[in-house]
């Protein structure tokens, strides 16, 4: 069956922060704009249990703030197409394309927004336990362990801020932390630490996971004595990072050695018409501010990118 092809001015490719305010700046500039997303929309923050650091929220939840998000892009008229996944893009010839599943899409410019995911465990039973113990989403699965004993594997804000939240539903939360300190904000840290049923190991590193059908015990070790025990719990929920989601893009955009694409400040790629945005890109802060920064950025550039071109006149 052939499929539709679709022209129009600019296609974003994710519907986290990013892709979104950039929607709601081309929608804004007049932009026919489409929005393709091969999951849910809202990225990771559908999934974070709570949002503290967003500005004029002092308190949302991920999929509140995500909502909130989908109806202002739809308010201003903006096409999101969901679970529509993107086979491949071509950005060597003259036309853009975006071959969907279903569509053609032929846009002018483009903006890449599809973020990161998280890393998993290295361990050697990280499949095994995989949904039965392991788990990567608090907000997702934490309800399992309602009363029960969990772990949080992570040193970065997001770690803690599970932490926090786990600490509402399970009897015990162990932080398990192979260095002596975070790098988390100052504020979460100083709650984790004051929080009852929260215990954070410093120096300790996770080894591998244990039990029989479910996860029963997390081996770990102390990394200064080397001393390893076996500490019994339900589930760990890993915060260990993220990968970018440049699938698409390599061999044809430029990105860092660790995968994530290049760009310079107006959010432009190597390639004219080619931008990205949020936590996709290669930068020191991945925070959700600003990722809707770049994607502020990347919709204003792409924008004078498209008028330039309906002018005949390529912009360098």
């Amino acid at each position: 069956m052939e499929k539709k092809t679709v022209k129009t001015d600019l296609v974003i490719i994710g519907a986290g922060p990013a892709g979104m305010t950039a929607a709601i700046y081309a929608m804004r500039a007049g932009l026919s704009t489409v929005v393709l997303e091969k999951g849910i929309v809202g990225g990771q923050i559908a999934q974070s249990s709570i949002v503290e650091n967003y500005p004029g929220y002092v308190s949302i939840t991920g999929m509140e703030l995500s909502e909130k998000l989908r109806s202002h892009v739809l308010a201003l008229g903006a096409v999101i197409d969901e679970f529509d996944f993107i086979e491949r893009v071509e950005f060597s010839g003259e036309v853009k394309r975006v071959i969907t599943e279903s569509k053609v899409y032929e846009p002018t410019a483009v903006i890449f927004a599809t973020g990161a995911v998280h890393k998993p465990l290295l361990i050697r039973n990280e499949a095994r336990f995989h949904g039965k113990g392991i788990h990567y989403c608090a907000l997702c699965d934490a309800a399992a362990y309602k009363g029960k004993t969990v772990g949080v594997v992570g040193g970065g804000s997001a770690a803690l801020e599970e932490a926090l939240y786990l600490a509402n539903i399970a009897e015990k939360v162990i932080v398990i932390r192979r260095k002596s300190s975070f790098n988390a904000e100052k504020a979460i840290i100083a709650k984790a630490e004051q929080t009852p049923n929260i215990e954070i190991l410093y120096n300790t590193d996770l080894l591998d996971a244990g039990g029989e059908n479910m996860l029963e015990y997390a081996l770990v070790t102390d990394v200064v004595t080397r001393e390893e025990r076996k500490i019994p719990m339900s589930a760990i929920f890993a915060y260990i990072g993220s990968v970018p989601q440049t699938e698409l893009l390599r061999g044809c955009i430029k990105l860092d050695k660790r995968g994530y694409v290049v760009t310079d400040e107006d959010m432009k790629t190597n390639i004219d018409g080619i931008f990205a945005a949020g936590d996709v890109r290669s930068k020191r802060y991945r925070q959700i501010v600003t990722a809707v920064s770049d994607g502020a950025i990347a919709a204003l550039n792409a924008e004078k990118y498209i008028v330039s071109m309906k002018k005949g006149m390529v912009q360098k």
